[in-house]
């Protein structure tokens, strides 16, 4: 289990990296990032499709990492500016409350519905199986993505716009920050309400077997989702956690 954990937090950390990297590319190359985030989307849902049917630990290593392909696609088009919404300008000045809630949300539009459908896709190829790991696995990524763009609305101090390419930048006008909103506590608190008893899952489990494999994978990118959360609002610096995937902004 201890292995699973780590493979968890690499996965983690290197998947984000590299996705930064790609998007720091010159433009020419975002036909070909895509096209290759495509092809691996095709191949990680077929492979959750055969894996759901299998009940061990590579199949469960597998899964996990072809649900974090399948999220990755669309991270890619999102960041890329491929995928994001109908709205593609900064926030009208004056705009306040439901109306510019409003405004934010036709910025991600077409991402979210992305988002929704590969969740779908994810749940039709491993719908019935034995292992459900891909399923939960998207489903945490999902949730905890919702909650730290919502967070990230309300207001937090760390506002991680490094991240934004240029063509993106229009989006740092929805965002507000602040030391702290009220949304935050509930989302921990909800997350850990969770992930408590999916770690004493993981304790209860056959020590090696594929259940406690997949359970440590689920627990463990459900407890690096909360750390992220906390991440907004510690006055600290974890941007620099990735700073090896901005390096590529700076070629040429």
């Amino acid at each position: 289990m201890v292995i699973a954990i780590f493979y968890t937090v690499f996965v983690w950390w290197f998947s984000t990296g590299a996705i930064l990297y790609l998007n720091g590319l010159p433009r020419h190359t975002f036909k070909w990032t895509m096209s290759g985030a495509t092809l691996l989307l095709i191949a990680a849902l077929m492979a959750l499709h055969a894996t759901s049917q299998i009940s061990t630990v590579w199949a469960a290593y597998c899964a996990f990492t072809c649900a974090v392909l399948v999220w990755a696609w669309q991270e890619i088009g999102f960041l890329l500016g491929l995928v994001t919404g109908s709205r593609k300008t900064e926030c009208p000045a004056g705009a306040r409350g439901w109306k510019k809630f409003g405004f934010a949300a036709e910025t991600v539009l077409y991402h979210e519905l992305a988002l929704i459908g590969l969740g779908a896709a994810v749940w039709w190829v491993t719908q019935g199986g034995v292992n459900q790991i891909g399923f939960w696995t998207y489903l945490v990524l999902w949730a905890m993505r919702q909650s730290a763009k919502l967070n990230v609305y309300f207001g937090v101090r760390n506002l991680n716009e490094g991240f934004l390419p240029a063509h993106l930048k229009y989006l740092q006008t929805y965002f507000k920050r602040r030391a702290m909103n009220l949304f935050l506590p509930v989302s921990v608190v909800v997350a850990l309400v969770i992930a408590v008893p999916l770690w004493q899952a993981v304790g209860i489990a056959e020590i090696g077997s594929a259940q406690a494999i997949g359970l440590t994978l689920v627990a463990t990118l459900l407890s690096l989702a909360i750390l992220e959360h906390f991440f907004l609002v510690i006055p600290l610096p974890f941007e620099a956690l990735w700073k090896w995937g901005l390096r590529s902004r700076t070629v040429g």
